[in-house]
């Protein structure tokens, strides 16, 4: 999270972006949530202390931005790609001594997958009032096990760059012809 949190900072805030869609991997922890499934993160939970940055009295809840939301989402169903709309965890640690309690805890809550990324970069874009969302691909499943490998990776993980420029593309037409993006 630290690394994301200054690109799109800088992102947001030097190079006047407005958009930035994150494309990476993810660990499914919800049995429907199967290996190269697209995960669409509604939300960014995090076991990370990023938000205490904001002096905020309470927990900030990091969001998607609508457009891109409901952008991906229309592109997913376009090009046919098996997708889960809901909620990650952004975690900080990648290999955790409590592992198997910690991910049936954030399973009950109704969390997907993990990865660790949107929640600084959901954070950011609220800061600095830009759009911003996660879109993985499950490389490996916390429950069953099962796992990709790495030249799965490489080759198989298309349609989750194929789904984030359809949104690109589409909020970015729909920017042009002055609707809401």
């Amino acid at each position: 999270m630290p690394s994301m949190g200054i690109y799109s900072y800088e992102l947001f805030s030097f190079y006047d972006a407005d958009n930035i869609i994150r494309i990476g991997s993810a660990g499914a922890i919800r049995e429907d949530v199967r290996i190269r499934d697209l995960v669409l993160g509604i939300g960014a939970c995090t076991n990370s202390n990023y938000a205490s940055q904001y002096g905020l009295h309470g927990t900030f809840a990091p969001t998607a931005s609508w457009s891109l939301l409901s952008a991906a989402v229309a592109a997913a169903e376009k090009l046919g790609a098996r997708y889960h709309v809901g909620n990650l965890l952004s975690s900080d640690t990648f290999y955790n001594d409590d592992a198997e309690e910690a991910n049936a805890a954030w399973r009950r809550m109704g969390v997907m997958a993990i990865e660790m990324e949107a929640a600084a970069l959901y954070m950011n874009a609220a800061r600095t009032g830009k759009n911003a969302l996660a879109i993985c691909t499950v490389s490996d499943h916390l429950i069953t096990g099962e796992a990709t490998t790495a030249e799965e990776r490489q080759t198989t993980f298309t349609a989750m760059m194929e789904v984030a420029l359809e949104t690109a593309l589409a909020v970015s037409v729909d920017k042009a012809g002055g609707g809401a993006s």
